[in-house]
């Protein structure tokens, strides 16, 4: 079955009035950057020169600038210059909106009115369906994709976007976008500092999605970046759809599960599942996440701001006596 097809031209995509308006977005909390003060200060310049070289087929995506950051664990971050950012700000504005409606519900990482919040409440509404109110045991596959953006294949990726985008000139500035990204295998892997990259792991993911949702019928599964959990009574039917799970991942996308962070266990025992973990009625911040919390509310010198931060993620879970602490940890330093 022939799959629906992106409408919007190469045209509009690199029309100046779409690179304006992204511009507009992607200044958002950016205008005190040196660089985007640089970029702004002779913008219809810049803009006319991009597009030009955009009619003209002359573009090309320039190096990227890298560093590492904590978030929490290290990561390794590809930053673009100004110019291929805004480009990248004009292709998703296009191809976002559209492609984000071939997405299932429950994916939840980058996208609109998503996000890990709107996760964490899933798996616990999830977690009273497939309990029976509390009446059922409850088992959790919960798995995780070893060095995912680093092995995200090109080729199919790129496979997988002409399906749905028969412009061919859109296609060739999508690959310029994804081969201007060199890991540490060949034809291998996404920037993590792009914007277009947010939007192209969930298209390359949505190939797992249907799998599970359509082929394996799992009707309770949530996925958020490369983590992903399915809930069922059934604990045989789990420990049997891993394998399926983890050939289609390999055959298909050239992914691996990381082989230290998959298992079957009871949502009793407590699941692990970004940054909370989950039990039948309630959820409590990871150990290793409270002790990054008091590091981090430490090194800003009990910031307002910082603190507000965290006693607003704490209330999203049973953290009443963890909130306390904090703000007497807060007093006892304004003392």
């Amino acid at each position: 079955m022939r799959k629906v097809q992106l409408r919007h031209k190469f045209e509009y995509i690199i029309s100046i009035e779409n690179l304006l308006l992204a511009w507009q977005e992607f200044i958002k909390g950016k205008k005190n950057r040196k660089d985007v003060q640089e970029f702004q200060l002779y913008l219809m310049d810049n803009i006319l020169s991009l597009h030009q070289d955009l009619i003209n087929f002359t573009y090309q995506h320039s190096n990227y600038q890298a560093f590492n950051i904590s978030d929490p664990k290290p990561r390794n971050i590809h930053k673009a210059q100004i110019r291929d950012r805004l480009l990248h700000h004009a292709i998703y504005r296009v191809l976002y909106p559209f492609f984000d409606k071939t997405f299932i519900y429950n994916s939840y990482s980058c996208r609109k009115n998503k996000g890990t919040h709107k996760a964490l409440n899933r798996f616990r509404d999830f977690g009273y369906k497939v309990s029976a109110n509390n009446t059922k045991t409850v088992w959790v596959l919960k798995c995780d994709i070893k060095k995912f953006f680093a092995s995200i294949d090109q080729e199919i990726l790129l496979k997988i976007l002409r399906e749905y985008i028969s412009d061919k000139d859109i296609i060739c500035l999508l690959e310029k976008i994804i081969y201007s990204f060199h890991s540490t295998k060949p034809g291998k892997g996404l920037p993590l500092g792009n914007l277009t990259s947010q939007l192209l792991v969930n298209v390359y993911m949505n190939k797992f999605d249907q799998f599970v949702k359509h082929k394996l019928k799992a009707k309770y599964y949530i996925r958020y970046a490369d983590d992903f959990v399915i809930l069922s009574q059934d604990k045989t039917w789990l420990e049997n759809i891993l394998s399926e799970i983890s050939n289609f991942l390999k055959t298909k996308l050239s992914l691996n599960l990381h082989p230290n962070k998959v298992f079957i266990q009871t949502l009793s025992s407590g699941i692990d599942f970004l940054g909370w973990v989950h039990f039948p009625n309630h959820r409590v911040l990871r150990t290793i996440a409270k002790k990054r919390m008091f590091r981090t509310i430490k090194i800003k010198n009990f910031n307002t701001d910082t603190v507000q931060s965290y006693l607003g993620l704490l209330s999203h879970g049973n953290c009443q006596i963890l909130s306390q602490k904090v703000i007497g940890l807060v007093n006892s330093e304004s003392d």
